[in-house]
């Protein structure tokens, strides 16, 4: 378990604890609201954590590295950015697969401008809330104008990384 698990836990444990020596009925209430939002959110959890396991048994370390590990460039950063931009789903979905494809070699340049542009570009959320409320026209603007973002996050991202040591 790492240290930000643990501090997390406690948190919650102190919460628990403060809330219930205050108002105990408001324990119980917090508790079932926990309860009810775990039974709401484990199954899109579970799920994405079987998409990032079925990606790291089915894609060869091989290909991410040639496609967009470290020293792919651009072409790793632009496969980055398609993919954030198509990949339904929230944080839920994503940060799994995200980390699945870091365990499996994928760069710095490409994660970063895969999450750049899932954050900036979410076709899903472009064609679910953008267009019907702001039509075409802002969309279009906003998202031409974000389309460097992924990019220059992504560029930049590998020349940092390339100059810290951690």
């Amino acid at each position: 378990m790492d240290i930000s698990t643990l501090i997390m836990l406690l948190v919650a444990v102190v919460l628990l604890v403060v809330v219930y020596l205050k108002v105990p009925e408001a324990a119980g209430r917090g508790l079932r609201a926990t309860v009810a939002l775990i039974l709401e959110i484990a199954p899109r959890m579970v799920a994405a954590f079987v998409i990032a396991g079925l990606i790291q048994a089915i894609v060869p370390p091989e290909v991410i590295a040639s496609w967009m590990g470290r020293g792919s460039g651009i072409k790793g950063i632009g496969i980055g950015m398609v993919m954030g931009t198509l990949t339904p789903g929230g944080p839920m979905m994503h940060f799994p697969i995200i980390a699945s494809l870091y365990k499996l070699g994928i760069g710095i340049g490409p994660l970063v401008s895969y999450l750049t542009a899932w954050s900036l570009m979410g076709f899903q959320r472009i064609i679910m809330w953008e267009l019907p409320f702001l039509g075409p026209r802002v969309v279009g603007v906003r998202v031409v104008v974000s389309m460097l973002f992924p990019l220059l996050a992504g560029w930049l991202s590998e020349l940092l990384w390339s100059k810290l040591e951690f």
